[in-house]
């Protein structure tokens, strides 16, 4: 395994700042290991621990557009937790930047990314609204989600959010459009990924009546049963679901949720897709350091490295190094992970549901469509 170099990271350029910087990721380090032993791990706990450790080791963000001929270079430096890499990505995709290289570091209690964007048009990232916006959304001002459990997720009285998931066919779209309408429904924006016979949908809607999110319970309960009824078809052999909130959600991190708890990376018997039109994607595990390889060749494309790295981490692996390469028309991905339990990979089953979940993960967002599925009225 001698050939695996972890990506190194030189930091000369930030001037004497990374002394400081490199004081606390040694001491936070220290600081983490004598407590996770003997805090309880209560939701009110771990917060306000949060919270204190954010106000300790503020995060930094350095945006270069000298250091690289081509591209903006950004630096993130902060606290580590788990999740945070796939925040900081979700930051850069949804201002639809296109990342060509990464270098990502967060072993320990620190975290420390290297970012080189573009537009995307391929010039560098020069509008001073976003480069503010990067700025405040990763820097000291940020209100990162204090864990997991709310990442995306806040309530909202404008619109009712539904959820849907089921067996793809042609006609399905039309079939859940009649029924919203027959239901006095409007639906405000939608969005739906089909991969292998699966379908997902995320659907904003209001009420017809009032022009805001739908709170009279039996309508709610209409709406599920009708709905679920349409997603079922005749497809007997799997099950098909509807939920209904207000809550908002990053619509596509919670697209690959959902169809990950509907396995649709389970590939049927007959499914004749080209293996050279898949990802190619391999896990090894190496001894030497306790962690597991993985590595993935594709098509570039926007948004691929939050595909991958969002299925990683809601499969609960942690990302301790990686070195992305996406300059050319294919991309190369190499993670360093282990378990949330520290552990690497354990078993051939694993490794191989790893492969199964990011192509399914690369391929979902590109899929073929049995009609046009996105709506946004």
């Amino acid at each position: 395994m001698g050939r695996h170099q972890f990506p190194i990271l030189s930091f000369c350029f930030l001037g004497d700042g990374f002394l400081l910087m490199s004081f606390f990721a040694f001491s936070s380090s220290n600081f983490l290991i004598s407590t996770e032993v003997n805090m309880s791990f209560s939701n009110d706990m771990d917060d306000e621990y949060e919270k204190l450790f954010r106000r300790l080791n503020p995060p930094r963000v350095v945006i270069d557009n000298e250091a690289c001929k081509n591209a903006t270079v950004i630096r993130v430096d902060s606290a580590n937790k788990h999740g945070i890499l796939l925040e900081v990505v979700q930051v850069l995709t949804d201002l639809n930047l296109i990342i060509t290289k990464a270098y990502i570091s967060s072993d320990g209690g620190w975290f420390m990314d290297v970012f080189n964007v573009t537009d995307p048009d391929g010039n560098k990232v020069t509008d001073e609204a976003i480069l503010d916006y990067i700025t405040k959304s990763l820097g000291p001002e940020s209100c990162f989600s204090s864990s997991m459990r709310s990442v995306g997720v806040k309530q909202s009285m404008d619109h009712t959010a539904i959820e849907l998931t089921g067996s793809d066919r042609p006609g399905l779209l039309s079939e859940v459009s009649a029924v919203l309408t027959h239901l006095k429904c409007n639906v405000v924006n939608a969005e739906v990924w089909t991969h292998n016979m699966r379908a997902a949908a995320v659907m904003q809607v209001t009420d017809e009546e009032t022009g805001s999110a739908i709170i009279d319970p039996e309508k709610l309960s209409r709406i599920k049963e009708l709905l679920c009824n349409v997603l079922k078809g005749s497809n007997k052999s799997r099950g098909a679901k509807t939920v209904v909130s207000h809550g908002v959600t990053h619509t596509e991190r919670r697209l690959h949720q959902m169809m990950f708890a509907d396995r649709d990376y389970e590939r049927a018997n007959n499914d004749e897709l080209d293996e050279k039109q898949r990802p190619n994607v391999s896990v090894v595990n190496w001894c030497e350091k306790d962690y597991s390889v993985v590595t993935i060749t594709s098509k570039d494309r926007p948004k691929l490295l939050f595909d991958t790295v969002c299925t990683l981490t809601d499969m609960e692996y942690v990302v301790f190094h990686a070195n992305i390469d996406a300059e050319g028309p294919e991309a190369h991905q190499e993670y360093y992970i282990k378990h949330i339990d520290g552990s690497p990979v354990k078993s051939e089953a694993e490794r191989q549901r790893i492969i199964q979940c990011l192509e399914a993960a690369i391929e979902r967002r590109v899929s073929e469509v049995s009609e046009p599925w996105y709506l946004q009225i």
